[in-house]
């Protein structure tokens, strides 16, 4: 019998908490780190992406006292066969762990349609942080209603059918079909919106809307953010479901979720010169996604119910590890992108 581990009425109280330490470190990030408008250099943004590298396993080493704490007192658990807290606290780890990485991985394969989408509006570099930092603003809010629609789907084996067999066609296609284009001048959505609302032809140094002639109008930079939204929804619908294969705790779900898009603003700093050098990842992620769609259709059938968490950590490493070191040692001949 599987036993939710977090559930939501007994742990709200944690989805605030962290939510209320996620706006503080945002707070933090833009109104003191980077009050000042600046063009983020390589250096800064290593640093950056460390720092919350660093957080994300603090967290997860928190996590796993507190589980296991939790786990040793709470009557629910106690009285099952079979049940060991320092092991659930263990697998709780794990699978944040394995989520964290998944999340973050796909994240390096968005950078670059958001390098695409910053230089068609023509964002300048000083303030392409501002508009990652609202852009990742607004991931946070989906991400939670999309985790939240995720754990209410997820109690049907149906659903769980269908994603995992969604999961292994874009698996599939993102190793075979051709490379996704971005092409904002033919979205319907911000076409509506420059219909609706004047558009300013060049940026206004930071700001989103100006006062022109006596009528507010928007600035390149918000039809950016909005098209990074749209973008991002995208790509949610792809990793959520993949984390789902991981864990079925929406706490584990969410919480490594949002840490890793909390480090994607410092990834795209770092990467944006050389996300070419990293061009046969598309496949390692592509073999990601199909492992967890196999989860979810066989995998975890064929284990009893669920497949070891320690095994996929140890698979989905090696996979990424594998076409980080390919793409190094085959290097692709085309010129990188470069961040505008």
């Amino acid at each position: 019998m599987t036993v939710e581990l977090f559930p939501f009425s007994e742990y709200w109280w944690a989805y605030l908490t962290f939510s209320g330490f996620v706006l503080i470190l945002l707070a933090l990030d833009l109104g003191v780190f980077h009050r000042q408008a600046h063009k983020v250099s390589f250096r800064e943004a290593a640093a950056w992406s460390a720092i919350w590298v660093t957080l994300s396993l603090i967290f997860n080493f928190l996590l796993y006292h507190f589980a296991f704490w939790k786990f040793s007192s709470d009557p629910r658990l106690i009285g099952l066969p079979d049940f060991d807290p320092a092991e659930a606290a263990w697998q709780t780890a794990f699978e944040f762990l394995a989520g964290y990485i998944v999340e973050y991985s796909l994240s390096v394969d968005n950078i670059f349609v958001f390098i695409v989408i910053l230089r068609y509006f023509a964002v300048p570099a000083i303030y392409q942080h501002r508009v990652l930092f609202y852009g990742i603003l607004g991931a946070l809010v989906f991400r939670a209603l999309f985790v939240a629609m995720g754990a209410i789907l997820m109690q049907y084996h149906s659903v769980i059918l269908i994603f995992g067999a969604f999961l292994i066609f874009t698996g599939i296609k993102m190793m075979f079909g051709p490379e996704m284009k971005v092409e904002p001048e033919k979205n319907y959505l911000i076409r509506l919106l420059r219909r609706f609302m004047p558009v300013t032809s060049e940026p206004h140094e930071q700001q989103f809307f100006v006062r022109v002639n006596n009528s507010w109008r928007a600035t390149p930079l918000f039809i950016g953010l909005i098209f990074l939204e749209l973008t991002d929804i995208i790509f949610a619908v792809d990793s959520v479901p993949a984390i789902f294969a991981l864990t079925r705790e929406p706490l584990i779900v969410f919480t490594s979720n949002i840490f890793a898009i909390l480090g994607l603003r410092s990834m795209y700093f770092m990467l944006a010169g050389s996300i070419d050098k990293f061009h046969m990842l598309k496949y390692g992620l592509a073999v990601v996604l199909i492992f967890v769609g196999l989860k979810m259709l066989w995998l975890n059938d064929l284990f009893g119910g669920k497949f070891p968490i320690g095994y996929s950590l140890t698979f989905i490493c090696l996979v990424l590890m594998t076409s980080i070191l390919f793409s190094i040692l085959f290097p692709k001949s085309k010129k990188p992108y470069e961040a505008t």
